[in-house]
């Protein structure tokens, strides 16, 4: 499971649970971690986590992001997106900066912007 705290002692704004499901359009301006489910759109000015388990089948926006589940979407993070070996992302990603553990999949475009 994850830490209810962030980088420097952030705390998670939103925890999205393994039994939970959202559809529709999500925004957030604090911490985002998922370990469930997410159908549609999901933006947050500040920092998420994709859980292992997760599913998300969104666009995707955040200003950092570590993903260690599954996203089918395309995927903006303006500063740092990390992809852990569990990770599978089918979309394009736009980014500052990436990091991928060996063994992530990546099926889609990516663009690195200053």
């Amino acid at each position: 499971m994850f830490p209810l705290q962030g980088k420097a002692g952030e705390e998670v704004e939103t925890f999205i649970g393994p039994s939970v499901k959202v559809e529709g359009k999500f925004y957030s301006q604090g911490r985002v971690v998922v370990a469930g489910a997410v159908s549609g759109s999901l933006k947050t000015e500040s920092d998420l986590k994709v859980g292992k388990e997760a599913k998300l089948n969104a666009t995707v926006e955040a200003r950092s992001a570590t993903i260690a589940g599954e996203v089918r979407g395309n995927i903006k993070i303006k500063e740092r997106l990390e992809l852990e070996a569990s990770a599978k992302i089918i979309g394009d990603v736009e980014t500052k900066t990436i990091s991928m553990a060996e063994g992530a999949i990546l099926q889609g475009k990516c663009i690195m912007m200053k």
